[in-house]
């Protein structure tokens, strides 16, 4: 049985991804945002504390990362994509840490400005299971050390000038706003404004409470949570009409929604709406779900691709986050997307012999 013609675009479409994601052509990436550390402690959790009804996790290993627009960095470099990063860590371990990591990695970090007397987010996981049954690993507690005060004036327009500076030959610029104060409504505007002059597109994973920044941005990701969360806002009565008038109250020319099992979908101001389905039976996390999207957007735009093409492209980079296993595949890599999409076009050979 043969394939029929929307099967057969599908899978010419996908071995052109394949193609893609193979060669070796770079480009380069401006990427701003909230800079942090992501700490992991696993264990078992067999028992209940004697004094309070909570589990008591045996420690057996941790591990450190770079997380937020760090993490996205290293998405980007494993990518084969030269990754630009302008950020603000402070003059603590954490901080410099994270930049030895990056800099361990190749990512460019002389954006990434060290601010005295700052604290350096630093987000901490403890993840368990139960040391007799053979399960995954939950998440039993998160949390947070992380500085409330704003970057100081000085850095912050240092920071931002630098960004305008670096986009002449950059194919994309990448926005990721955790809301650590990095992301400003004066900095954004100017930076955005200087992308739209050099016709560098702008990839935006905004905050709900910071979308008044992002008016005339091209890509924009929200989770299926936001959209929905939007929606009732706004009074629409389906996510789609959400979408549709979000795009036209904030000038986008792309929704990016993220929904885990359910997929990925592309609403566009110019364009009829693009779905490409979730292949996964078992999702494990979604830890660094965003950041695997945004590096697929930026991939994609690097060569030029459409907008099905994206959204295939950054389905099987979300399908490779939430299949992840380990801690550290919780980053996209380049061999593991190559390998997805390949499974896509594999599954499709498959069902029609």
């Amino acid at each position: 049985m043969g394939m029929t013609d929307e099967e057969a675009m599908l899978h010419d479409t996908l071995s052109e991804l394949k193609r893609q994601l193979r060669s070796n052509d770079s480009a380069k990436i401006v990427l701003i945002g909230d800079v942090m550390m992501d700490c992991y402690i696993h264990g078992y959790a067999n028992n209940l504390n004697s004094r309070a009804p909570v589990p008591v996790l045996r420690e057996t290993s941790r591990e450190e990362d770079v997380g937020a627009a760090a993490h996205v960095a290293r998405g980007l470099r494993s990518m084969g994509l030269s990754s630009h990063l302008f950020g603000v860590v402070g003059d603590d371990t954490a901080g410099l840490s994270i930049i030895e990591s990056l800099e361990a990695e190749g990512v460019t970090t002389h954006g990434i400005a060290i601010v005295e007397d700052r604290t350096t987010t630093v987000k901490t996981r403890m993840l368990a299971s139960r040391e007799s049954l053979i399960r995954d690993e939950q998440l039993l507690l998160r949390w947070d050390i992380e500085e409330d005060d704003p970057v100081p004036d000085e850095a912050s327009v240092a920071l931002y000038e630098q960004a305008i500076d670096d986009l002449q030959g950059a194919s994309a610029l990448i926005a990721s706003d955790y809301g650590q104060g990095v992301i400003t409504d004066q900095g954004a505007e100017k930076l955005f404004s200087a992308a739209k002059k050099g016709n560098v597109p702008v990839i935006a994973d905004p905050k709900l409470t910071g979308l008044h920044r992002t008016e005339n941005v091209d890509w924009i990701l929200f989770q299926s949570q936001g959209l929905e969360l939007m929606r009732r806002r706004i009074g629409a009565s389906t996510g789609a009409e959400a979408a549709e008038k979000l795009i036209q109250q904030y000038n986008w020319d792309h929704l990016v929604v993220l929904s885990g099992e359910a997929g990925v979908t592309i609403y566009s101001a110019d364009e009829e709406t693009v779905h490409a389905p979730c292949g996964l039976i078992d999702l494990r996390q979604m830890i660094g779900l965003i950041d695997a999207a945004a590096v697929a957007i930026a991939f994609s735009l690097s060569r030029g691709l459409d907008v099905y093409s994206t959204a295939l492209l950054a389905n099987a980079a979300c399908e490779c986050i939430l299949g992840a296993e380990r801690t550290d595949a919780f980053v996209l890599s380049k061999d593991d997307l190559i390998h997805r999409v390949g499974e896509h076009v594999w599954n499709l050979q498959v069902s029609k012999r």
